[in-house]
């Protein structure tokens, strides 16, 4: 490189802080969605609820989460193609098994609520795929994470910087 070539630098935009340390302020609360957290993985397929977790943080515009549960989903063994697929996965069928469609499906519906409920047609399809036991699990982790993502969307949690227990 010669003296009269400039390097570029790519400038990003500024990282905002988070607005409040809610875990600091409440920490009971905070201990109890972590055993809510907890509850809800208990004998859930781990792929299945990775999918359903970055599922709901994508609708829900939580970055923080999107960063945290693409991060956990990549170190446990998902592929990058099904992560960056999940966005539009109607459009994307083909990567996704009729169980996972069922409970993405399931996801978005109790994720929007947009009339209020979740159609007859999309409950039933998750209930074809999954035992009374399953849906149910399906059902806690959909709640859980959209609790997640209210409080990192509210208190501006910041993504970038979580690291997956496994690639510690």
């Amino acid at each position: 490189m010669t003296t009269t070539e400039t390097i570029e630098q790519t400038v990003y935009a500024h990282e905002h802080a988070p607005r409040l340390p809610l875990a600091e302020h409440l920490p009971e609360f905070y201990r109890a969605m972590i055993r809510l957290e907890t509850a809800a993985a208990k004998d859930i397929d781990p792929t299945l609820y990775h999918l359903i977790k970055l599922r709901a943080s994508q609708v829900n515009r939580c970055a923080f989460c999107i960063d945290m549960h693409s991060k956990d989903a990549l170190a446990e063994g998902e592929s990058v193609e099904r992560i960056v697929q999940l966005a539009a996965w109607e459009e994307s069928r083909h990567f996704y098994t009729e169980r996972e469609l069922a409970a993405l499906a399931l996801t978005e519906a109790v994720t929007v609520l947009t009339d209020g409920f979740v159609p007859d047609e999309v409950y039933a399809r998750a209930a074809a795929h999954f035992d009374e036991t399953e849906l149910a699990q399906v059902i806690a982790a959909i709640v859980t994470i959209n609790a997640w993502n209210r409080i990192g969307v509210t208190t501006r949690m910041t993504p970038g910087h979580y690291t997956p227990k496994s690639a510690s």
